[in-house]
């Protein structure tokens, strides 16, 4: 009956032609009676929005569909919410789960994290993974676990949190979401990377510890044709704020590409921060122009520790080609000069926006990129000289310990400190229409985030997790979360069989790649590390 109707006449317009009724009569009645002149304002301003849609070229939905059309664009907008608060569980995360976000705002709010009734996990599920505990517990005086960051060239070395903030710009955080993670790392005596954005005057209102990471703008340090300014970076540099040096040569949001901050955002606080012109594009290339092989990376570092005073100097990278991560272990080798520290990003991780092929598809995920250096480092008796940290969606207690278990030293987060701010994870960081205030430049929006409670915030979140980890440490029978190993954790491969990490996870004896002949390795080892050089990032012909 309804596709005969429609042969007649298209059902579709039915919605158009409602309101254009509607209009005439409210009109009839508004001239006639003096009522109903709301009516006709209301259904012949729907009837004029069904027209537009008709004569409009751009989308075929409203062609086909005038006036309810709408309703399907209206849906689209808020289906993340949607799915977020009525239809997803609290384990599926897409990224973050609504458990491990409830975890963060209980814990940055002061509320309990103690849940009743049992595991909402299914155990029986393959990778379900759980730390093995000890009949005999230790009793630790301290939650404020620490390690000391700066190799045997480092002057002034840092006593770093094992759980800091990680890289995030000023620009693509507010002003406010900036000031509250560094006045609640100045209270909490931990990091707060920068960003390859600099150091904003909002960086250092509140005096925090800074790690300044650098990119390939060298923005803060950077010249007006866009190049490494020695003079500009010591200027930097001496600041006693700034504890650590990070070059950044990759993020696990996009390793390998570059990005471009347009004009139009570059406002004067941004230019500042950056030492770039005040709204012109502000361009960050691919790769860096300061060196251009494993041996001028390596002299680099060198020069910038120097430069610094002699303090902790390392680079970050989200792992890629395995040849091109080996040849700058062969140019420690070869040249002796080695980073203070390394940190590891997974592809997993990144609050940078990035084309949906980068975040899904490039770069290696956390656990295969941090074996991969640790195994590395342990090869040619590097490990004890450089300290490794490691970032991608650590928001949780066991997530440090896993994550020191597979290799790391200390763990930083990004997302979680957002979540601590009081990011709900709407998934607009990158429109500046952000809920919140945490990731805009809108004045109006950031005034939402109140810098004192939102400092209060971030202290807490990273002091109970710190607490969540002393216990989890003390169930363990250790006295230090550096003890943790792949030993001690557990995973589900089948309904019947479960296996030590360690077990799982690819290992390298101590010393086995100082031959050049990784005999027994690995295959990423027998296969790359022997066709590796110094010289070039690329493989030799």
């Amino acid at each position: 009956m309804l596709e005969r109707l429609n042969a007649l006449y298209p059902v579709r317009y039915t919605a158009l032609a409602v309101c254009a009724v509607i209009a005439l009569l409210s009109l009839f009645t508004w001239v006639a009676f003096g009522v109903g002149g709301g009516w006709f304002l209301l259904f012949g301003a729907l009837t004029a929005l069904g027209v537009w849609d008709l004569r409009q070229t751009r989308k075929a939905v409203l062609r086909n569909y005038p006036v309810i059309g709408h309703l399907r664009f209206m849906l689209e907008y808020v289906r993340p919410e949607i799915r977020q608060y009525f239809i997803e569980s609290d384990t599926e995360a897409q990224p973050f789960s609504r458990s491990q976000r409830s975890l963060v705002y209980a814990r940055a709010k002061g509320e309990t994290d103690k849940r009743p009734f049992g595991s909402q996990r299914d155990m029986k599920a393959n990778g379900h993974e759980w730390i093995n505990h000890s009949i005999a517990p230790t009793v630790l005086p301290t939650h404020d676990f620490r390690i000391t960051i700066g190799g045997p060239d480092c002057s002034q070395p840092y006593e770093a949190s094992v759980f800091n903030i990680s890289a995030m710009s000023f620009g693509a955080l507010s002003a406010n979401a900036i000031q509250a993670l560094n006045a609640g790392a100045a209270r909490g005596r931990f990091a707060h990377d920068t960003g390859e954005g600099s150091i904003s005057a909002w960086h250092r209102l509140h005096g925090g510890d800074l790690i300044w990471e650098i990119g390939s703008g060298y923005f803060g340090c950077r010249s007006d044709d866009g190049r490494f300014s020695e003079e500009k970076f010591v200027a930097n540099a001496l600041d006693p704020q700034v504890k650590m040096i990070e070059l950044k040569l990759s993020q696990g949001a996009k390793p390998g590409h570059g990005g471009v901050l347009p004009g139009a955002k570059v406002t004067a606080e941004i230019a500042a921060a950056r030492g770039v012109p005040e709204g012109v594009d502000c361009v960050s290339p691919a790769a860096h122009s300061a060196f251009g092989t494993p041996l001028e990376m390596l002299a680099f570092i060198a020069r910038l520790r120097q430069l610094s005073g002699g303090k902790p100097v390392g680079f970050k990278l989200c792992i890629g080609h395995p040849w091109e991560w080996f040849a700058i272990v062969k140019a420690m080798l070869k040249t002796g000069i080695t980073p203070d520290f390394i940190v590891v990003d997974g592809a997993e991780g990144g609050t940078g926006a990035a084309p949906l092929e980068f975040i899904d598809h490039v770069g290696a995920p956390l656990q295969e990129g941090l074996r991969l250096v640790h195994n590395t480092l342990v090869g040619v008796n590097l490990r004890e000289r450089i300290r490794v940290g490691c970032a991608g969606k650590v928001v949780s207690a066991f997530d440090i310990a896993r994550a020191l278990a597979i290799g790391a030293d200390w763990c930083n987060s990004a997302r979680g400190f957002m979540f601590a701010l009081g990011c709900i994870q709407a998934q607009s960081c990158h429109t500046g229409q952000c809920p919140t205030g945490v990731t805009t430049q809108d004045p109006l929006r950031q005034q939402a985030l109140v810098v004192p409670d939102k400092a209060e915030r971030v202290w807490r979140f990273h002091q109970n997790t710190l607490r969540a980890l002393q216990e989890l440490v003390q169930a363990a029978g250790l006295r230090h979360p550096g003890e943790i190993t792949a030993q001690h954790l557990v995973r589900r491969v089948s309904d019947n069989e479960v296996r030590l990490l360690a077990n799982l996870l690819p290992t390298t004896a101590p010393g086995a790649l100082l031959d050049d002949d990784p005999e027994g390795e690995h295959a990423v080892f027998t296969t790359w590390w022997r066709r590796a050089s110094a010289e070039s990032f690329s493989l030799p012909a």
